[in-house]
């Protein structure tokens, strides 16, 4: 009896329907802490720090952990992020294997990205904005309050995604927990090629040196391997990053660095 008490215990919500309305309007503040290392990480740990505290109450050791996953790389789309955010904050909730949360985030985020720019940016937005333009350009006021309406409640959709991430998340729980294993390593590997992708659309490197009449890069390099220069550097980059030492701070400065020398010789 005394287990079946304390499982109970651990099973039950330590959240409120209001903890999960303010994760959704703390969500708005996703790209208020950016960087070219991390991209939106600090804005989404700062997001979901108070649940956090909830959940783990004195476990300065779990959240130590918890922020620490969380602050690694991530890019997603801002309207749709308080779906993730509701998901993950269910899974930390019912205490779900780490790896199995860590690769969930890494696995969907990119995915997310892509959904929620097709929506909103490049078919809702462009849509209203034509509207509203038209209304405006005849002097009409309409034109101005139909899009901040509309950008409003694009605003405030980031709430109820939050109920729903969340919802999503705790009736996910016992297939998530019986499939642990399987989900983290196919989370893992969708992850992986996400951040895969991403490198070949944000790397790039283009030679200017040329052997008589013949580019090494166009002429040489690209007809043997296309893209081998990003794709030596980016894994320059890693090896370096995995050496203890090197700091990410110290490897952008690497960058720059090689940048404006290569620049100025002429040689990229």
């Amino acid at each position: 009896m005394k287990m079946e008490s304390k499982e109970n215990k651990n099973n039950e919500s330590k959240l409120t329907k209001h903890d999960i309305t303010m994760l959704g309007i703390r969500s708005s503040l996703l790209q208020a802490s950016f960087s070219y290392e991390r991209m939106q990480a600090g804005g989404w740990t700062w997001a979901q720090i108070p649940v956090w505290k909830k959940i783990f109450g004195n476990d300065k050791k779990a959240l130590s952990q918890t922020m620490a996953d969380n602050l690694e790389f991530i890019n997603t789309s801002p309207p749709l992020v308080s779906i993730l955010m509701g998901l993950l904050i269910s899974l930390e909730e019912k205490h779900v294997n780490r790896e199995t949360i860590r690769g969930l985030k890494n696995g969907l985020f990119g995915p997310m990205a892509g959904i929620g720019d097709a929506i909103y940016w490049f078919t809702l937005m462009p849509i209203v904005g034509g509207i509203a333009a038209s209304f405006a350009t005849k002097g009409n006021i309409l034109g101005p309050i139909i899009f901040f309406l509309v950008y409003l409640g694009i605003f405030l959709c980031r709430i109820p995604f939050a109920h729903l991430g969340y919802g999503l998340g705790t009736k996910a729980i016992d297939v998530i927990q019986d499939n642990s294993e399987i989900i983290a390593r196919v989370a893992t590997i969708m992850g992986l090629t996400v951040i895969g992708a991403l490198i070949s659309s944000y790397v790039s490197l283009s030679l200017k040196v040329k052997i008589g009449t013949v580019s090494l890069q166009k002429d040489f390099l690209d007809k043997v391997f296309p893209n081998i220069l990003p794709l030596a550097f980016t894994f320059f980059l890693y090896w370096l990053l995995k050496k203890k030492q090197v700091s990410p701070i110290v490897l952008i400065v690497i960058v720059f660095v090689l940048c404006i020398v290569c620049s100025f010789f002429g040689i990229m």
